[in-house]
């Protein structure tokens, strides 16, 4: 993930790149959803391959009951999907307040606002609820640091059975992703491996037995 816009990375908090609206049609998880992006945004001009393969290998898989939060939403391709298909309830949060009103928007088109809820956070300091499941494509340009935060703090955000499922290329550092995910979960595996994306899932925190 490595757009940059007028010299900023998207996940800086208020963009300031010249707009430049843009919408298009795509189908996820069975479903034909309508999007809007802006500039300032990841992924602007179709929904990235990493968060194509992240989802159709997440539908495959079992989850407990419960809400779900989709860490980084961009402008909502992800919680989009997953409250449409799966009438799941899902959290939003991403630290780009551009990103945040296009997935606000972006939910009313698709008809899921009533499932979503959306908000600004950096990593998981506005985020006070557990999940059954979250769902995170990593920016990898904001630091080994903030992927890192984002995948072990996951531990103190999730249901008893939750799991957090994460899409990194090999080449930028899915491996490592996997030992920092294995330092704080017992059970962490590779659900699917495509054209250089690996899709980790972990479950069962240490803290939790320890």
């Amino acid at each position: 993930m490595a757009e940059k816009v007028s010299g900023q990375q998207y996940f800086t908090a208020d963009p300031s790149a010249a707009h430049d609206y843009q919408e298009f049609d795509f189908e996820l998880l069975g479903h034909n959803l309508h999007f809007k992006t802006d500039a300032g945004v990841f992924s602007k001009k179709t929904i990235d391959f990493g968060t194509r393969v992240m989802l159709d290998a997440a539908d495959k898989e079992d989850f407990v009951p419960g809400k779900v939060l989709d860490l980084g939403t961009g402008y909502g391709p992800v919680g989009n999907a997953v409250a449409k298909a799966w009438g799941r309830q899902v959290d939003m949060v991403d630290v780009n307040d551009r990103a945040l009103e296009l997935a606000k928007g972006n939910c009313n088109r698709n008809g899921v606002a009533s499932l979503t809820q959306v908000f600004q956070s950096s990593i998981y300091d506005n985020v006070v609820d557990k999940y059954a499941l979250i769902l995170v494509n990593p920016p990898i340009r904001a630091g080994k640091p903030v992927v890192t935060a984002m995948l072990q703090g996951a531990v103190d955000h999730l249901i008893d059975g939750g799991a957090i499922i994460a899409v990194l290329q090999k080449k930028q550092g899915a491996p490592s992703a996997q030992k920092n995910l294995e330092a704080v979960f017992h059970d962490v595996s590779v659900i699917e491996k495509k054209k250089g994306y690996f899709v980790l899932m972990a479950k069962d925190p240490k803290k939790e037995q320890d």
